[in-house]
């Protein structure tokens, strides 16, 4: 079955302004290009994503997406959700059977967490959605097919994508994903990004490269 990943991704020098207390706007920019590639990186490396789809306005985002051989569908930023459903409609436009919805900002996804995700047997039309590691909010969303659910992100997201599979008549079932568990958007998701990757080898190698920069420029 052909599986696209939807990838949007906001303007990089408005991402990350929750980090602003602790990182200014260049490293910040330097901190979502660095997770952005490690996610693309993962993505590519994933046997069973058959292409990737980036949906960005962004200029630099959409040249390193077409460095990592990404399709790129221009959007001029109107929210996460909107992007979400133009990459949707463009993978369904070249034949994507299933679409996987990640985002960004979650360096530690792995090649082998992405294939185990989209290998689960599920009746179709069939959403599985991938909490956050608060349980709360939605990182990352298999459809099958692809127009049969309306991504709806956001605070809350995780319950509220159940009640609107069960309005649809779409199976839904959550599935953990330790990879796409842990987004940066505060100060206390970037410390748990630090203390894993501390504690592990090889893996988002743009990011741990940016943070150790980020050590140095800080010592």
């Amino acid at each position: 079955m052909t599986t696209f990943a939807v990838l949007p991704i906001k303007t990089l020098d408005a991402a990350k302004q929750r980090l602003a207390a602790e990182l200014d706007a260049g490293w910040r920019r330097a901190l979502v290009e660095a997770m952005f590639s490690d996610v693309l990186v993962a993505l590519r490396r994933a046997k069973r994503i058959d292409q990737v789809v980036v949906v960005s306005g962004d200029h630099g985002a959409q040249r390193i997406a077409g460095g990592y051989g990404a399709i790129v569908v221009d959007d001029e930023d109107r929210g996460h959700n909107h992007a979400a459903m133009r990459g949707i409609v463009q993978a369904l436009e070249l034949g994507a059977q299933r679409a996987l919805l990640v985002p960004g900002d979650c360096p530690l996804i792995e090649p082998a967490g992405v294939d185990e995700l989209i290998a689960l047997e599920v009746g179709a039309p069939s959403v599985l959605i991938v909490p956050d590691r608060h349980g709360t909010g939605t990182n990352a969303l298999l459809i099958t097919p692809p127009g049969a659910f309306t991504p709806s992100f956001g605070p809350g997201s995780h319950e509220r994508h159940h009640r609107d599979a069960a309005a649809a008549g779409v199976n839904a079932q959550t599935v953990e994903v330790p990879g796409l568990a842990l987004d940066v958007d505060t100060p206390d998701d970037l410390t748990a990004v630090r203390e894993r990757l501390d504690g592990t080898h090889g893996g988002a190698a743009h990011t741990r490269g940016m943070l150790r920069q980020l050590s140095r420029s800080l010592a």
